[in-house]
């Protein structure tokens, strides 16, 4: 890949107009401006009720391309009706093949990893030819910050005020990645928008398969992580550099991980300065809590250097 080899590379086209109704400092439409820059203008935009639905305001929306609103749920049945209609419309000889439209369903971590994994399931299995991108708050962010499947140990939401205790996820938060993977899609990735270059290449790649196209993006949330909007990049990039969010992609199955280091920093430098996690510091510090969740990142970056992975 040599369309993007430094940020010098990244289009100065914006396809997503300023001024939206997303929350200051919001880390999901960053990802969301930088994956336009390479998907462009002709583009179907199939949206979860969600954080996101805040951005298309009938009847305006900041999009280049064509929005739709579907339910928390169908956003993936949503997104197969449409690319029929452009089959169809393209069997037909009604729509030409340079004005046909790309279909990107863009959902939050409550629609992705809880309320329409069934729907997705489905299109994975019928090999649906689509884009799918995950904004991963961590939480029910349009509802009040409510706990989802993908909140970590030890958050606090506003349904677990001490914090997600292992009697409320006993096994964690869903690998929803591996989850993905095992439908065997041609192509899924997570990205973050404090490394927009490994973003944009991993779209950039994503363009040559047919079939589900899968991406998980670290959304840092300003209002539910209760940090200054400010340092929105600063804890997208934290995330990476403390080992809890790995870049990585899989083609056809395949893992490979974008960005190894020897030495992750210590988990405890994400979590300060957060308002979410300040109970594990005051007016105690809970360092069982804090070894909790270093013991898991270990083990994940243990994992994959047992593999043979390079170290």
């Amino acid at each position: 890949m040599t369309t993007f080899r430094s940020i010098k590379d990244t289009p100065r086209e914006e396809f997503i107009a300023a001024g939206t109704a997303a929350c200051a400092g919001c880390g999901g439409l960053e990802i969301i401006r930088l994956a336009n820059k390479v998907l462009g203008e002709k583009v179907v935009y199939v949206n979860a009720a969600g954080c996101f639905t805040m951005l298309a305001l009938y009847p305006f929306t900041p999009f280049r391309g064509s929005f739709l609103y579907t339910t928390m749920g169908s956003a993936p049945a949503g997104a197969q009706g449409v690319r029929d209609a452009l089959d169809i419309l393209r069997s037909k000889g009604r729509l030409a093949t340079e004005d046909d439209l790309q279909v990107v369903v863009l959902a939050g971590d409550g629609s992705t990893y809880d309320i329409a994994l069934s729907s997705t399931s489905g299109t994975l299995f019928r090999d649906l030819d689509y884009w799918y991108i995950c904004y991963d708050n961590e939480a029910y962010g349009n509802t009040g910050v409510h706990q989802s499947s993908s909140t970590p140990l030890a958050a606090k939401t506003a349904t677990t005020q001490s914090g997600v205790a292992l009697s409320d996820a006993p096994y964690g938060r869903k690998d929803i990645f591996e989850i993905w993977r095992a439908h065997r899609p041609p192509y899924i990735a997570t990205v973050s928008g404090a490394y927009p270059v490994d973003l944009m290449r991993k779209f950039e790649e994503a363009k040559q398969f047919h079939g589900p196209k899968m991406f998980l993006a670290s959304a840092p949330c300003p209002t539910g992580w209760h940090f200054d909007p400010a340092k929105t990049n600063r804890y997208a990039k934290l995330e990476v550099e403390c080992g809890l969010f790995p870049l990585k992609k899989a083609i056809h199955g395949e893992v490979t991980h974008t960005l190894v280091k020897n030495k992750w920093r210590p988990v405890e430098d994400y979590l300060r300065g957060q308002g979410r996690y300040a109970h594990l510091f005051e007016p105690v510090r809970q360092d069982e809590a804090i070894r909790t969740l270093q013991s898991g990142v270990d083990q994940y970056w243990n994992q994959y250097r047992d593999k043979g992975a390079p170290k």
